[in-house]
């Protein structure tokens, strides 16, 4: 089973901004998750060269904020479509549905002074098919 660790060093924006922002603007809501998503490939090509995952994976992420003041689900909610995206973008990842994506943990903690995200995905993952999804 192959292993990649991605760190983005710096806190992503929350459920919360996302939201606020497609309210008040459609087309301000699509260049701000674009703009986000552009800084994210960046990284991915720096410190995932070359990786091209085929089969599903099993991704573990580690938030860590700088306080604790944004509950834990408006944290990853937007992130994780973020970083998601971008790994599919970067062709790290061949896609971000069921096919590909075996599962996802989610652990949380506080770094006043280096907020940021850990991101390990663990290539090679078996995901249980359902009944209806073998015929």
């Amino acid at each position: 089973m192959a292993e990649y660790h991605l760190i983005i060093p710096f806190r992503l924006p929350g459920m919360n901004e996302a939201v606020r922002v497609a309210r008040s603007n459609r087309y301000q809501a699509a260049e701000h998750k674009r703009d986000w998503e552009h800084d994210l490939c960046a990284l991915i090509w720096q410190q995932l060269p070359g990786v091209q995952i085929t089969g599903s994976v099993v991704i573990e992420f580690i938030w860590v904020e700088p306080d604790r003041r944004r509950d834990l689900d408006n944290v990853c909610g937007y992130a994780r479509k973020l970083i998601l995206d971008a790994l599919v973008s970067t062709r790290v990842l061949q896609g971000d549905g069921w096919r590909h994506i075996a599962g996802f943990s989610d652990t949380f903690a506080v770094d006043e002074q280096q907020p940021r995200v850990e991101v390990t995905i663990r290539a090679g993952q078996e995901r249980c098919i359902s009944e209806e999804e073998k015929e």
